[in-house]
């Protein structure tokens, strides 16, 4: 990537990863990302937000180097390894260098990577480290996404830099954004991944910064945000409890019976003005269906029975909704059996997090007849009346 500037003695040294396609052997990443670090330049002192992931650690040493500056701190805002990974190449480059982070950061830095207990200098909530004629204040963050989470705002400069909050799985060869379309998919991907099921702490979090002058907030992945309002206000939408006139279909059909289903049920509900997003649990993008998840009022699984038990892929779409614990307020389950089980009873058990209310379920024995087909249209029925109700609340 090189070094590149962002403003006067503040440069952005880190990689990018075009053609990463899979983060934790279980996140799509169809447009790849970047691990974001910066160098900032004090009068006196020289400091390092974020390090890169061990696979870049190369990029980063070799875009040190060209900055030709003497690393006295390395801020360490997360412990995870594809921000913290390449700290131990980094301080046998600049032995004398120091890592500022949190107590709890510092205990897992030693876990996951061996770095000596004597190179570290913690960090508490509200305190401030100068570089001379620049200011870092630390800002703790805990829970996005990990317990010993931080920021760090130069207060001179007006720029907020969050690891891995506010960010996006996006490898892009501008440095900066305004913010776009492309970009708000990203980042909606991004929270619905990631930082969904830490919504109550994000709202804390983000009240935080409220009282902050941010001119620039610069993440460890994806661009820079010139206008940080662009970002903040998406995150405000997605943590609030509003949800939309949605409902989201993960389904997986053997033999057609329950894609008739979902089928009948996707018209109904659309006929009665509700926007249906159905994902074919074989072939879709989860990353897809977690972007769903984040909006909608209401999910129904969809699922054969395999022996006496949901489809594989069906109770994975139930964990992955049960993770995640998006604000959805309703939930059903539809499907067909051959011979019995007890599929519905493990599907609901699996989502309870989620704190829904159950619409009664509709599981059919075959392949569709009428009369199964007119139990989906009362289903959907108690949707449009259900969200109507929660609509009308809402304003």
């Amino acid at each position: 990537m090189g070094v590149r500037k962002i403003k006067q003695d503040i440069y952005a040294v880190g990689a990018i990863h075009w053609d990463r396609r899979l983060f934790d052997d279980l996140i799509p990443l169809p447009d790849g990302t970047s691990y974001n670090s910066y160098i900032i330049r004090g009068s006196e002192k020289t400091a390092l937000i974020d390090t890169v992931d061990p696979g870049k650690a190369s990029e980063l040493m070799d875009n040190l180097e060209e900055a030709g500056d003497e690393i006295d701190y390395i801020i360490a805002h997360h412990a995870e390894q594809d921000h913290s990974g390449s700290i131990p190449e980094v301080l046998k480059l600049y032995p004398d260098a120091k890592v500022v982070c949190t107590p709890k950061c510092k205990t897992m830095l030693v876990d996951l990577l061996h770095v000596p207990e004597d190179k570290f200098m913690e960090v508490n909530d509200g305190d401030a480290l100068s570089l001379g004629n620049k200011t870092l204040e630390f800002i703790h963050a805990p829970w996005v996404h990990w317990p010993e989470t931080m920021f760090t705002y130069l207060k001179e400069d007006k720029i907020l830099f969050t690891c891995d909050f506010l960010g996006s799985h996006l490898a892009r060869s501008e440095l900066f954004v305004e913010g776009d379309e492309k970009l708000y998919e990203a980042a909606k991907r991004y929270y619905a991944e990631i930082m969904m099921p830490f919504r109550t702490a994000i709202r804390k979090n983000l009240e935080k910064i409220e009282g902050l002058d941010i001119e620039l907030i610069a993440p460890s992945h994806g661009p820079v945000y010139r206008n940080p309002g662009f970002i903040i206000n998406a995150y405000r939408e997605w943590i609030s409890d509003d949800v939309k006139n949605e409902v989201v279909i993960p389904y997986v059909s053997m033999h057609g019976s329950t894609a008739a289903m979902v089928n009948h049920l996707t018209y109904a509900l659309m006929e009665r003005g509700i926007e249906v997003k159905p994902f074919n649990l074989a072939v879709s993008d989860i990353g897809e269906l977690a972007m769903a998840l984040v909006d909608a009022a209401t999910v129904v699984i969809a699922s054969p029975t395999v022996l006496s038990g949901a489809h594989p892929y069906a109770i994975f779409a139930a964990y992955l909704a049960n993770a995640l614990r998006p604000k959805t307020k309703f939930a059903s389950i539809i499907g067909s059996y051959s011979w019995g089980g007890k599929m519905v009873e493990q599907l609901a058990g699996m989502i309870k997090n989620m704190k829904v209310e159950i619409i009664e379920p509709v599981v059919i024995k075959g392949y569709p007849r009428e009369e199964d087909f007119k139990l989906l249209d009362k289903m959907a029925d108690e949707i449009r009346d259900k969200h109507e109700k929660l609509i009308k609340r809402g304003k």
